[in-house]
């Protein structure tokens, strides 16, 4: 038997092109999930005006091995993305407003938390492990984490540190296999379970890197990490807005930054002041502009 990958798309599909029989189970499937995830078969066969039989042939038609099979992945659907099936109706009224303060309140919640939990002791030791760094691998895979390390690579080289960002999971690998005793390689996943993050990390540390990483307590990752800030997601259930979590990894990315740019003292603003003079011939000369676009 062929495991579905995915119940709910096949449902979907078998609304649309499957015999008259399937379409009509599909479509009640789709529209009660409840239901269909608890009916018994005399009860799912009725309601739409089948024989049972129908209902078990429906069932392998999916894949499935019969009604028992097909209500495991159905309940597992429903348990991973049942918030995307069965979405709360928008509301239309002072939409601008609405959608400004959810954004605006939510980046702000989620910052104040990682703040208030965050070890600035363990921060304060990573940035000087940084900041004395002979090179710096920033890993990440998927869209934060990915994007953090690109973004932390982004705010260490101007700080004269030797940093690259990696974010293909071979590459991760591959890099992490030619660190030293004195590279640091800094992780990001919110999740903590990003494989090839993981695997990287424990590659680094068979040839003596330091390994630290921004990730949720607990997890795999923080397990194998030598050193760890811990970054608790959390999400308020509004599913059509942008995960807040990423603001509160870019505040500690942030924090890192600056404490490693203190630690390393006046010398760093050569390379400020040259990257402000190259970026500011291409367009207004503006010195309140940041430095770079």
């Amino acid at each position: 038997m062929k495991t579905p990958a995915d119940i709910i798309t096949r449902l979907q599909l078998m609304s649309q092109d499957g015999t008259k029989s399937d379409r009509r189970l599909a479509g009640l499937v789709l529209s009660d999930l409840d239901f269909a995830s608890k009916a018994a078969i005399s009860e799912i066969a009725a309601r739409v005006g089948v024989s049972e039989p129908t209902v078990t042939r429906f069932c392998r038609n999916l894949g499935c091995e019969g009604l028992r099979d097909f209500k495991f992945y159905l309940a597992q659907a429903i348990a991973i993305g049942g918030q995307y099936l069965s979405p709360e109706p928008l509301s239309r009224d002072a939409r601008e407003q609405r959608i400004a303060s959810a954004i605006t309140e939510a980046a702000i919640a989620a910052i104040q938390r990682a703040s208030e939990n965050l070890d600035m002791t363990t921060l304060m030791a990573v940035a000087a492990r940084i900041a004395g760094s002979g090179n710096v691998l920033c890993i990440g895979s998927g869209g934060i984490s990915s994007m953090m390390a690109t973004e932390m690579q982004n705010r260490l080289f101007r700080l004269g540190l030797s940093a690259l960002a990696q974010v293909d999971g071979q590459l991760q690998r591959m890099y992490a296999a030619v660190a030293t005793p004195e590279t640091t390689v800094i992780a990001f996943s919110v999740s903590g379970y990003a494989r090839s993050v993981i695997e990287a990390v424990e590659v680094a540390q068979q040839y003596g890197a330091a390994t630290v990483a921004i990730t949720a307590p607990d997890s795999a990752l923080a397990k194998v990490a030598d050193t760890v800030i811990l970054l608790q997601s959390f999400e308020d259930g509004n599913i059509y807005k942008p995960t807040s979590s990423r603001y509160a990894l870019l505040a500690i990315l942030d924090m890192i930054a600056t404490t490693v740019a203190e630690s390393r003292g006046p010398k760093v603003l050569e390379n400020l002041r040259r990257i402000k003079q190259s970026v500011n011939t291409l367009k207004v000369d503006d010195p309140k502009l940041p430095l770079g676009d």
